[in-house]
């Protein structure tokens, strides 16, 4: 890793940031993944290659901790929680991207229980490093007699180096790392090809029970998307604060208004302040959502289960719409600084770079559409949606109560977003899965916009509530300025989602790029 990496690593680990919200009874400090959240943003605006290996450790950590053996978990937890050890997650393989039903990778058992494993896995973030004495891979691979598809996936524990009983490093492993990615952007973050098995097998134990990979494997991912579009937030918030500075600095131009000869720095110019406060309000939106699924995260890991189903429908938007919004907020802030945007030597054409990444791994935002609309939206017959529906009502009326027509909007958008549901049940019903696959991008947007506008909205009314106190902070009075900009300002946009949606898609469905 770069120079000062490992240096910074470990005093990361040394102060406990690894451990925040894990079990203390495995080393870690108990506090809820609404804290953790707020914790891991810092370090992902901080440096988002940096940021990585922690937040692939963290889904490692999560599904050794469900679903490990005692022994697993007596071995390697503790010393995972505290980042002495860091995880990997092991899908990928070169012919088998996003569809895990390919995967060749395979597990063949032996008389001690452990299983030889051989194969290939590539894109591994942090695959090796100089961080940690020892690297656990969480790989997917197959038993001989397994069925064919996802059905017959196994989740495999295989350490770089094999402890003994008492947690204590032991030999090599049969596993090592035959390349580094050169890659668009996160260019401080290893990303390796993973070989396993050139000299008989790399040594590996069970996870769960055979076949069960698939199951296991959402554990870890459904983590790490979450982390993903908190990612994509942090980015933002990064490019930003990096626009904004430049822009304060950069003198260029005159006032369209006071007659004034004298320059003046481009943050005063109105284009260059819509840029500014559409990043403000994104990475504000984004922020409130993200940290809204955490919340559900933490009363689902409580036992409220319908916390558990609102967390598991947000998740694919938090992923799916933050993610595309930095990609979006980070080009805009290449945008501010002109020219000097598009050379290095600023530094902004850097967050665009990372951003990049962010609607790709971790299952496209393609599959996030597919995932919220086949599996959060019609598996159950749209119940859990439409009690999120309910809470978005809620809001839209207190809303209306006290914001003197600032609803108009939300209330708009709530009224597309149910229609585009029933658009979408009603669609299933006629077995048009392909339609429904064509509009699953737009209705994730219209969704993610929605959502991002209730949370908003929420976050007007509590700042309201604030500034009826008498309050003269400027935070309060930004948040209040902010949200109305974001309410009427972005809202509108759903209008066209929603059209999307409703137009027909068969010309899509009928055109073939082999031809063309």
């Amino acid at each position: 890793t770069p120079p000062g990496f490992k240096v910074a690593y470990i005093t990361y680990r040394d102060n406990g940031w690894n451990s925040v919200p894990f079990c203390e009874v495995i080393g870690g400090q108990g506090l809820p993944w609404s804290i953790a959240y707020a914790v891991q943003e810092m370090w992902q605006s901080a440096n988002m290659s940096f940021g990585l290996c922690p937040m692939l450790n963290q889904s490692a950590v999560e599904a050794l901790e469900i679903h490990g053996s005692e022994e697993q978990k007596r071995i390697y937890l503790e010393k995972m929680v505290t980042g002495e050890w860091t995880g990997t997650m092991n899908l990928t393989e070169p012919h088998a991207g996003s569809d895990l039903s390919d995967l060749k990778t395979k597990a063949i058992r032996q008389d001690d229980g452990s299983y030889k494993i051989t194969g290939q896995k590539i894109y591994i973030t942090y695959g090796e490093h100089d961080f940690a004495d020892n690297i656990i891979h969480m790989v997917l691979a197959r038993t001989p007699d397994a069925p064919e598809g996802v059905k017959g996936i196994s989740l495999f524990l295989v350490p770089k180096f094999i402890p003994d009983e008492d947690g204590n490093i032991g030999e090599k492993n049969d596993l090592q790392c035959t390349g580094i990615e050169h890659k668009l952007g996160i260019h401080a973050s290893p990303t390796c090809t993973m070989q396993f098995g050139d000299n008989g097998g790399a040594r590996g134990w069970l996870v769960g029970q055979e076949c069960e990979g698939l199951k296991l494997m959402f554990t870890m991912m459904n983590n790490a998307r979450l982390a993903v579009g908190l990612q994509g937030v942090a980015i933002i918030e990064r490019a930003y604060q990096h626009a904004r500075s430049y822009a304060g600095d950069r003198i260029q131009g005159k006032s369209l208004e006071n007659g004034s000869s004298e320059k003046i720095a481009i943050i005063e110019h109105p284009d260059v302040k819509r840029m500014l406060i559409d990043m403000k309000v994104m990475a504000d939106a984004g922020r409130a959502l993200s940290y809204e699924a955490a919340n559900a995260l933490d009363k689902g890991n409580q036992g409220d289960d319908k916390a558990n189903a609102y967390m598991d429908l947000l998740t694919p938007i938090v992923k799916g719409w933050c993610t595309d919004m930095a990609v979006r907020m980070t080009s805009q802030g290449v945008q501010i600084h002109g020219g000097m945007g598009f050379v290095e030597e600023t530094g902004a054409a850097q967050y665009f770079r990372d951003a990049r990444i962010l609607p790709i791994y971790e299952g496209t935002n393609g599959i996030q559409a597919n995932d919220l609309v086949f599996r959060k939206i019609i598996r159950d017959n749209g119940q859990t949606m439409t009690r999120y529906l309910g809470h978005l009502d809620h809001v839209t009326q207190d809303l209306k109560s006290k914001a003197n027509g600032l609803h108009k909007p939300l209330l708009k958008s709530f009224t597309c977003l149910k229609d585009a549901t029933e658009h979408i049940l009603e669609t299933a019903k006629s077995k048009q899965l392909n339609h429904i696959a064509a509009v699953a991008k737009p209705y994730l947007h219209l969704f993610g916009l929605t959502a991002a506008g209730t949370m908003m909205a929420r976050s007007y009314l509590a700042a309201l509530e604030q500034k009826e106190t008498g309050t003269n902070d400027p935070f309060i009075i930004d948040k209040m300025l902010t949200t109305r900009y974001f309410i009427q300002k972005h809202l509108v946009f759903v209008n066209s989602y929603f059209d999307q949606m409703q137009a027909d898609s068969s010309d899509l469905l009928e055109w073939s790029a082999k031809n063309h």
